[in-house]
């Protein structure tokens, strides 16, 4: 029986957990699958609960942080290592910037050398995250770890084309592209139910449009550009009856907050149930799928982005989005045909969140089709299928 050990970053809300955890439970039972997972940070939520729901063991690597430490760091490596010694691994598999360093190195430098060692990226952090210097190191840092996987997997094509002809990171024959995959079904049933009690809890009106974005209060997420359009928005509609939810929380809080009052815009921080207020915090939620149908429009304007996972959901849930064009977002997305892809401008996004509240006809026609992309294209029977696939080309 073949044995994988799966290594990720840590375990916060986001794509990751969601792969890790449906291809451990889902591959085929012919394989043996251990996870290791890092430390995830005080202000992101917890995504544990996508794999006890399953039904997966999974053991902390106690020093393995997001942030850089060279001494945890190290020790996070010897802790990787010694799992690699004592379980004796096949594959390993790891997913995400950190994971991918320490388990990578770990598994190539351990006593027991797995046949296969193979990389997933979860979006990357040459754009937006580093300096120009720091940026050069931790290519230089990719490249190395390149040449010692068997291969990788980008989760778009759009990220498999930048890793190979944008960073070199490694040639195109050890790229494959292996598309995130998700259990969609929750998100297509009951909504007409969970949007009723979704409104209903926060006082909506039926004729107000409730713009929702999701993710960490964090630079690379951009929430700056999302509350300046909002800004703007109500500036030049001010009969435009509108609502914006932020979910998530981080470490941008109180600066996205100052950033709110200065437009002279109310906001309710999550608890305090000021449900009149222009922008709602709710914190981390683990019901998506009824916020999702309680919306109209889903938002992101992220700096960066692998493949978008709030915006897949969103899709799911045929609503409106609108996306920043970066990354892998593009592969999604189409501009016109499935929602709205934007520049990094303020006036641009706002533009388009106007078209969207008040074009229902094309908002709804976009809605639909992104409904048809998302089942067909982000299930998660064909993520461990094709990931199976190269599992098995790689033993052979």
């Amino acid at each position: 029986m073949p044995k994988i050990l799966r290594v990720l970053n840590r375990l916060n809300v986001g794509g990751p957990t969601y792969n890790v955890a449906y291809l451990s439970r889902y591959i085929d039972t012919q394989y043996q699958t251990t996870v290791l997972a890092g430390i995830k940070e005080s202000h992101e939520g917890s995504s544990e609960y996508i794999l006890k729901d399953l039904g997966i063991d999974y053991e902390f690597v106690p020093d393995m942080f997001r942030s850089i430490n060279p001494l945890k760091d190290f020790r996070a490596f010897k802790h990787i290592q010694d799992k690699v010694n004592e379980y004796r691994p096949d594959i390993v598999h790891t997913h995400a910037a950190k994971a991918g360093v320490l388990g990578r190195l770990a598994a190539y430098h351990s006593a027991h050398r797995p046949k296969a060692i193979l990389h997933t990226y979860h979006g990357n952090v040459f754009d937006g995250y580093f300096s120009p210097l720091k940026t050069k190191v931790f290519l230089a840092i990719e490249r190395y770890l390149a040449g010692i996987s068997n291969a990788i997997i980008a989760i778009s094509d759009q990220q498999k084309y930048d890793l190979v002809n944008k960073y070199n990171i490694a040639p195109a024959d050890k790229v494959h592209v292996i598309k995130l995959g998700f259990d969609l079904d929750k998100f297509t049933e009951g909504n007409t139910e969970k949007r009723q009690r979704f409104r209903q809890f926060y006082n909506l009106a039926d004729d107000v449009t409730v713009i929702t974005i999701t993710g960490r209060l964090a630079p690379i997420k951009n929430h700056f550009l999302f509350i300046d359009a909002l800004a703007i928005l109500k500036k030049d509609n001010p009969t435009l009856k509108f609502k914006a939810f932020i979910v998530g929380d981080g470490e941008l809080m109180n600066p996205i907050l100052q950033r709110i009052r200065e437009y002279e815009l109310t906001f309710s921080r999550a608890n305090e149930n000021n449900y009149d207020a222009d922008v709602v915090f709710t914190s981390w939620r683990k019901d998506i799928d009824v916020i999702n149908a309680g919306s109209d429009i889903i938002a992101l304007t992220s700096l960066n982005e692998g493949t978008p996972v709030s915006i897949i959901e969103a899709l799911a849930s045929e609503k409106g989005v609108i996306c920043t064009d970066v990354g892998g977002v593009g592969d999604v997305v189409k501009d016109g045909y499935n929602g709205f892809l934007c520049e990094q401008s303020a006036e641009s996004y706002a533009g388009k969140l106007e078209e969207l509240i008040v074009n229902k006809e094309l908002k709804n026609r976009m809605a639909a089709n992104g409904k048809k992309i998302a089942l067909q294209n982000y299930s998660y029977k064909r993520l461990v299928a094709e990931t199976q696939d190269l599992y098995k080309f790689l033993l052979d």
